[in-house]
């Protein structure tokens, strides 16, 4: 029993340490429990739905406001489609959830921020999500966002 709570903080530790170059070499399901993992030390009570059958919300924070999130972890170049913004919108609706956001190591399509925007959907793209790493790991430089983020708007 103590073994086991050992290895899961051991593994817990070593998540919180990675960086946005470590995420983009996850799989979905590793982004999803990366995820849990950087939100319960921001303070959130994150909860990771199962992997099929999850009506379109891959995380599920609780606290003040209850919050959806569907997780897209995509190839740099790729771009995530309104599909994501509708599962999410759904799971707002199925888990009565005040709030529901899409959060990626990628970027949008202009349809998927078009619909975000209409629906309440929050977007989190690569460089916010860089930000929430950096928050729980310094060690994370900022550098690479500051430059990227200047080119694209």
């Amino acid at each position: 029993m103590f073994y086991k709570q050992f290895l899961k903080w051991k593994v817990t530790k070593r998540m919180a340490q990675l960086g946005i170059k470590d995420i983009d070499r996850m799989d979905g399901f590793q982004f999803e429990a990366y995820l849990k993992v950087l939100f319960k030390k921001l303070g959130y009570c994150p909860l990771v739905t199962q992997k099929s059958g999850d009506y379109g919300a891959d995380v599920i924070l609780q606290g003040k406001n209850k919050v959806v999130i569907q997780s897209k972890r995509y190839g740099y170049k790729n771009r995530v489609s309104m599909d994501a913004v509708r599962e999410v919108y759904a799971a707002q609706a199925f888990y009565q959830a005040d709030e529901a956001w899409v959060i990626t190591n990628s970027f949008y399509t202009k349809q998927a921020k078009e619909l975000a925007k209409a629906c309440g959907v929050k977007l989190l793209n690569r460089y916010e999500l860089e930000q929430f790493i950096i928050k729980i790991n310094p060690e994370q430089s900022p550098k690479e966002v500051l430059r990227k983020k200047a080119f694209i708007k």
